[in-house]
């Protein structure tokens, strides 16, 4: 199969690249320079701590090693999906009632960042509100509600169950048992969100350099940030490489995955198709372990997104899995044609929750969202940004949440989380 290209230099083939509104590239670093903090990564969460900084009056220089939004949070499926990849009940039981009770009260708050600074700097991205979690069982219908229940125990009175009957009303399947809206969610050309916020950071007087890649970080009080051909002394040093930080820091980048997924968009659909496939226009996604992701295009085009990659390898066939669930969800799409297919990676950690934590007393860093990264990392851009500035009751919540390296080590923790997931995957498919 033939796609288009983007003619985006150094990003991914993607629809997101070919449609950016910005495609200035930035210099890179070439000399010796300082900050009051300097960020290594331009993805959501080194920008979104990079413009919280910048309006608290910081001096920030971001450092990224390709382009802006080179990673997941140029990749993604463009949704606004609330909360963490495991659920409040879970952390719960796993860290305790009070953890749970703090975590959910940060819960709604990545998507409302992203509105805000939406609506406060004009950032064109085609954000659109609500979003749908489509249920293929029972079982699946019955959990949701469970967890309808401990969203609204934690304030979220955003959301609604939905019948089999009413499913139409969002997207135009026969493959769903019933769902959820969440009214709250939304979906968004991630790329421009983050090359936006990047703009709005640059009016503040903050520094982004891409092409520079990090090699070596200096822990000492006054740390420096050194690449190939410049360095950066800053006061403190924040680390947002996430799947893409090897080999820098493998005592970060150890405790996660990397892990791969695949997006594809249709060719632009007739405007009278695409309203009936998804008359809301809300994004979709099942419940299912290894899940599919789907919404409209603002040219009309379908957005469809799936498959997984343990360790980060991209598939032979980037639409050899995404593109039969689709015709399973559309099957009148048969004869549409594929314009852009792509994959990317984001890191996910054992306990599938974010990780954060101190290098130094000078050098923070975040990672790991495990999936959920649209609005994560902008809540926790926001959380490191507050941590440097000498609030750091929210990031010492997330820190003290313990982070478990992967059982069998680099050798063995591909094949042993694949196992996992064809667990998990046999289970949906068999209903249980």
């Amino acid at each position: 199969m033939v796609f288009k290209t983007s003619d985006n230099p150094r990003h991914a083939n993607s629809w997101y690249a070919a449609s950016a509104g910005d495609r200035k590239v930035r210099p890179a670093l070439d000399g010796e320079i300082s900050a009051d903090v300097c960020v290594i990564g331009a993805g959501f969460t080194g920008i979104s701590a990079a413009l919280e900084l910048a309006e608290r009056g910081y001096s920030v220089v971001v450092l990224e090693a390709e382009r802006i939004g080179f990673g997941a949070s140029g990749r993604n499926g463009g949704q606004i999906v609330n909360g963490y990849s495991r659920d409040l009940e879970t952390i719960a039981r796993r860290y305790g009632q009070e953890k749970a009770i703090e975590l959910g009260k940060m819960s709604l708050e990545g998507g409302e960042i992203i509105r805000t600074r939406v609506t406060k700097y004009g950032i064109d991205c085609d954000l659109v509100h609500g979003g749908f979690f489509a249920a293929f069982t029972e079982k699946q219908i019955r959990e949701m509600e469970v967890h309808k229940d401990q969203w609204e125990k934690h304030g979220h009175a955003g959301l609604e169950m939905v019948a089999k009957r009413d499913v139409g009303k969002y997207v135009k399947t026969d493959r769903y048992a019933g769902g959820m809206i969440d009214k709250l969610g939304g979906h968004i050309h991630p790329l421009n969100l983050v090359l936006g916020e990047a703009a709005a950071l640059e009016n503040l007087g903050g520094r982004i350099f891409e092409g520079s890649r990090v090699v070596d970080l200096d822990l000492s009080e006054t740390p420096v940030v050194r690449t190939a051909k410049g360095s950066v002394r800053a006061s403190y040093v924040l680390v947002c490489g996430n799947a893409y930080l090897a080999p820098l820091l493998p005592e970060v980048h150890g405790r996660m995955m990397p892990v791969s997924s695949q997006v594809m968009t249709t060719e632009p659909l007739d405007p009278a198709l695409i309203e009936t496939l998804l008359p809301a226009n809300y994004c979709v996604e099942d419940a299912n372990y290894i899940l599919d992701y789907y919404r409209r295009t603002s040219d009309n085009r379908l957005l469809y997104g799936g498959g997984i990659g343990y360790g980060g390898h991209d598939p032979k066939d980037l639409t050899g899995i995404i593109r039969p669930n689709m015709l399973k969800t559309f099957p009148q799409l048969k004869n549409v044609n594929i314009d852009y297919a792509w994959s990317g990676n984001f890191a996910l950690t054992l306990t599938r929750i974010p990780h954060m934590g101190r290098l130094s007393d000078k050098v923070y860093f975040s990672h790991g969202d495990s999936g959920h990264g649209v609005t994560t990392t902008h809540l926790l851009g926001k959380i490191l940004g507050e941590a440097v500035a000498g609030h750091a009751e929210r990031f010492d919540i997330w820190a003290s949440l313990p982070n478990l390296p992967f059982p069998g080590g680099k050798t063995l923790r591909v094949p042993l989380t694949v196992l996992g997931a064809w667990w998990y995957g046999l289970r949906d498919k068999l209903g249980l």
